[in-house]
């Protein structure tokens, strides 16, 4: 019995095997291809592309994101470097004017302390010529009792008579000092 089905195998095989063209594949085979490649095109489609998508979609977000926040941070940094130069021409701006309202300030202190100074200069000045003035005032009274003195002696001893009267010794010393005043002012003069 095995052996008849063994005969009748390869007897079938061998039927089989004359009939098929081995370059041309078998209908069932195709078919069976055909729905495989239906389902695998099905899956892929329906599953594998959409996600593809969706992770190429987010890189390519992530790329360009990247890009357009790389640019706005550029352009705010390029913002902020705009304004700390103004604010430091603005700076240098209130600088030199503080520095030049200093100047004038200090130019007007000065001005105010020569002015001052001279004030007290004059002043003093002033009051030195008063006491000058009030000292040779006393310095010449002082001389003129002195000198008068001295004249009526030296006079009374010249002449040999005795001055010893105030009235007539006051007369002759004024006109004296008198003469002495008019050749030292016209002495004086020339």
């Amino acid at each position: 019995m095995i052996t008849k089905l063994a005969t009748e195998v390869t007897t079938l095989a061998a039927e089989g095997a004359s009939e098929h063209n081995p370059i041309i594949p078998l209908w069932q085979e195709v078919v069976l291809g055909v729905i495989a490649f239906s389902i695998l095109c099905f899956v892929l489609m329906k599953f594998v592309f959409p996600q593809m998508e969706k992770t190429f979609a987010a890189r390519v977000d992530a790329i360009e994101g990247g890009i357009k926040r790389a640019e706005v941070a550029q352009a705010e940094a390029n913002q902020l470097l705009e304004q700390y130069r103004a604010q430091l021409a603005e700076a240098r701006t209130e600088a030199a004017r503080i520095r030049d309202e200093a100047r004038a300030d200090a130019e007007g202190i000065r001005q105010d302390v020569l002015a001052k100074a001279r004030e007290e200069s004059d002043r003093i000045i002033s009051s030195g010529q008063e006491q000058l003035a009030a000292q040779r005032e006393s310095i010449v009274r002082d001389l003129r009792a002195e000198v008068g003195t001295l004249a009526v002696d030296l006079a009374s001893k010249i002449v040999g008579e005795s001055l010893a009267d105030e009235a007539r010794s006051r007369g002759t010393v004024e006109r004296f000092i008198a003469d002495l005043d008019s050749a030292g002012t016209t002495g004086g003069r020339r």
